[in-house]
């Protein structure tokens, strides 16, 4: 027998995932227990295209200082602004040989005073800009020892002004100050309690609580501010409650939890305890589009912004009864 070695091993497991991820988009399924009147549709903008407004690989969101709407895509490697009807506003970033170009962005946060943090996923650094759009630094660099970063994902930024990093590549979350001084790491490879398998997406709710999405292990886990297991929800599974490949996670101001599953073409929405609420898919828009749905972020009057990636649109809803 031929011993693989750790990098071997974790191609081959990404390789796989990355198959599987294909074969579900192709046939991923729609939801039978799609409750549509929860959720009501407002307007969708994008389309396929490097023009201002249109998109290539729409990944997460974050709102800026001003509420506008900030979107990553990870094909045209930049960053565009939106107001939160749809009208373009701004961009910056994109591809090029200096060191505030981007190779494949992902994550983005805002902090108090404006600034944007990328997590550049090729690159393995964090990318941080001022409120004028202008490069102020990189941290962060590619590699798996603790403080380094590989094939970075969606992040989040805690009241306390620490950055959690979601990493696909090394199967754990990391965390920064945000002068980039690296704090702690938790999560290793493998499907046990409190073990991942390529986390998409790292968030936190108002009791500081981690909530990471992780993809390979078809489910959703819960985490101390410290990195201590909490608890799980969802297993492997189309019917409600249970994932497909989850990706993007957003959570609203009653800590509600929104989760795109994207093997299954569907969001599903969770309690504050984890506890399966309603879940809502295509047939809620008037042109059927949740293919390979990936961020979603949603505001304080309940208006969801979710990226339909396959067909490079964002889709704006509202939550009908935000509190219920």
């Amino acid at each position: 027998m031929i011993k693989k070695n750790h990098s071997e091993n974790k191609l081959t497991t990404s390789l796989t995932i990355s198959f599987f991820m294909v074969v579900l988009l192709v046939y991923g399924c729609t939801s039978e227990n799609s409750d549509s009147s929860k959720i009501k549709y407002i307007s969708s903008w994008g389309g396929k295209g490097s023009l201002d407004g249109q998109f290539l690989y729409i990944e997460d969101f974050a709102f800026d200082k001003n509420g506008s709407l900030v979107v990553t895509d990870a094909l045209r490697a930049d960053v565009q602004i939106f107001d939160r009807e749809g009208l373009f506003l701004a961009k910056f970033g994109g591809k090029g040989k200096q060191a505030g170009n981007m190779d494949k962005p992902e994550g983005i946060v805002v902090d108090t005073l404006g600034n944007y943090y990328v997590s550049d996923y090729l690159s393995g650094q964090i990318k941080v800009y001022d409120r004028q759009y202008e490069h102020v630094m990189n941290f962060g660099s590619q590699g798996t020892a603790e403080g380094q970063l590989l094939e970075t994902e969606f992040m989040t930024l805690t009241p306390q002004d620490y950055l959690y990093v979601a990493e696909a590549g090394n199967d754990r979350v990391s965390v920064f100050d945000l002068e980039g001084n690296f704090q702690f790491t938790f999560g290793s490879t493998g499907s046990y309690e409190g073990q991942m398998i390529r986390p998409e997406s790292v968030k936190h709710n108002s009791r500081g609580h981690i909530i990471v999405s992780d993809f390979g292990n078809h489910r959703v886990q819960v985490f101390t501010a410290e990195g201590t297991y909490l608890r799980t929800i969802g297993k492997e599974g189309k019917n409600p409650g249970e994932f497909r490949c989850p990706v993007g996670l957003a959570l609203d101001k009653y800590d509600n939890l929104y989760v795109t599953d994207m093997g299954n073409n569907r969001v599903q929405v969770f309690d504050a305890e984890g506890e399966l609420k309603y879940i809502f898919d295509e047939t809620i828009l008037p042109e059927g589009d949740m293919g390979n749905l990936h961020g979603i972020i949603v505001d304080d009057a309940g208006f969801i912004y979710l990226a339909a990636t396959a067909n490079n649109r964002i889709h704006k809803l509202q939550v009908i009864e935000l509190g219920l």
